[in-house]
């Protein structure tokens, strides 16, 4: 139902309404990702707006609201769609019980906040993590009582859906702020008699405008966003020009307006007689302009896309340097940084240097080195079976292992051989394909790939 004259829309709840926490603190690399989910649903908004000609309609109020209420909202006209963003990471593995839906993935806050907004505007939460067991069956309740609401028709549960509807209740009071004081019992009843039939048909209300969105994860996030996102952009647009130009044009407005660093259009001025006596409370355009800073319009994405067209070079990501090393193959496909890989290196041509002389001058050096060799992949297998995991990259865990392991074997080292020199030998001994910091894989075909760019490595 569209809301009437006298009632503000959901757009207008979005705007006026203040939401009770802003955005917590985030690594980067989570910032990045929800960044790269935010940017293709500007995009898909974008795309909307273009005739099958490639004209763009600027007519329209679509806009994109950024770390406000949820991770972000978008609008357009007066409908809203809260979307909450949830990367658990690869061995988080799904969802799988209506506690880890509601809290992990979220789900209970966006109950929350459609809640405070009278139950008008959409809500989605897009993950990397898919749902199993309970959570699944619940997620299919959401497709069915959205189809059910597009035709008009109730959803009628059945024995075993009620049941689910109960214990998604129950999870939502343990898990949304406020609730537990909102949902009472009739009459004072017992607490157990919670969620009621009037909560459960409130639920099912709320899953009829639920969506789960499977997305892509963070690590291949970067490499498949221009093919995915943009180039379908481009083509109507009949555009030629590199999707990966154009996809880091319109990442970069979303990239700052995910951290309100937007334009402010009255700067750090102060409010000077905002409120005089008489005054009327603001309108849903004066909340706007206040978050000005965070919002990305579609006027935004066509002028980012229009820039990078006529000047793809300017938005074209840095060339990534190619390492050819086996060594640095092998940690860089494990997960380490490039400072890691660095420093390993480094520590590798210092391990080198170490033995060089005594090599050549004492025939008893290889003995030692040897023997060495033999402590040093003891260790290394060891700190392996500690670290390695079945799903996702283990190389850092493993390097940081190893770097502890060394520093309590140090009286067993060669005499003026640190644990740093050490661990310089466990990466000679990796870079000769003894150690590795991942599962095992064709290191000469990934070295033939790379050597093109980079010319022969070692």
């Amino acid at each position: 139902m569209r809301a009437g004259d006298d009632e503000p829309s959901a757009a207008d709840l979005v705007l006026t309404k203040t939401p009770p926490d802003d955005a917590g603190a985030r690594t980067a690399d989570q910032y990045e990702w929800q960044a790269v989910m935010a940017t293709a649903d500007g995009l898909r908004l974008y795309l909307d707006a273009l005739d099958p000609g490639g004209n763009f309609n600027s007519s329209g109020t679509t806009r994109v609201v950024c770390e406000h209420h949820e991770d972000w909202v978008a609008l357009r006209d007066e409908d809203a769609e809260l979307v909450s963003a949830k990367h658990p990471g690869l061995p988080f593995g799904a969802y799988s019980t209506l506690n880890s839906l509601a809290d992990d993935g979220g789900v209970a806050h966006l109950f929350n906040r459609w809640l405070t907004m009278g139950e008008k505007p959409t809500c989605r939460l897009v993950t990397t993590a898919g749902a199993s067991d309970r959570a699944h069956k619940l997620v299919e309740i959401a497709v069915t009582a959205r189809q059910r609401r597009l035709d008009g028709e109730p959803f009628l549960p059945d024995p075993e859906q009620e049941e689910l509807l109960t214990g998604f209740g129950r999870a939502l009071l343990k898990h949304c702020d406020g609730l537990p004081q909102r949902w009472t019992s009739p009459n004072g009843g017992p607490p157990e008699s919670i969620p009621t039939a009037d909560h459960r048909q409130q639920i099912i209300r709320f899953l009829s405008i639920f969506t789960f969105q499977d997305s892509v994860p963070r690590k291949y996030a970067p490499y498949a966003a221009p093919a995915m996102f943009a180039q379908p952009v481009l083509d109507r647009l009949g555009s030629t020009a590199p999707a990966g130009s154009v996809w880091e044009a319109v990442l970069a407005v979303f990239r700052a307006r995910m951290r309100a660093a937007g334009p402010t259009p009255i700067g750090g001025l102060p409010p000077v007689l905002a409120d005089p006596v008489g005054a009327a409370s603001p309108t849903p355009a004066v909340f706007e302009a206040d978050l000005a800073s965070r919002i990305v319009t579609l006027t935004d994405i066509d002028l980012a896309i229009r820039t990078a067209i006529a000047n793809p070079t300017g938005f074209a990501p840095l060339p990534r340097l190619m390492r050819t090393s086996r060594l640095a193959i092998k940690m860089e496909v494990g997960g380490c940084t490039d400072n890691t890989v660095e420093r390993a290196e480094q520590l590798r041509a210092d391990y080198t240097d170490f033995w060089r002389d005594p090599l050549a001058a004492d025939p008893s050096a290889r003995t030692r080195q040897q023997r060495l060799h033999r402590l040093l992949l003891r260790i290394s297998d060891a700190a392996t079976d500690r670290v390695k995991k079945p799903a996702g990259r283990w190389g850092a865990d493993l390097w940081r292992q190893l770097e502890a392991d060394l520093d309590q074997h140090q009286d067993t080292l060669p005499v003026d051989m640190d644990a740093d020199l050490a661990l310089g030998g466990l990466c000679e001994l990796s870079n000769r394909c003894k150690v590795w910091f991942s599962d095992s894989f064709d290191i000469a075909s990934e070295q033939a790939r790379r050597r093109p760019a980079e010319g022969a490595g070692s």
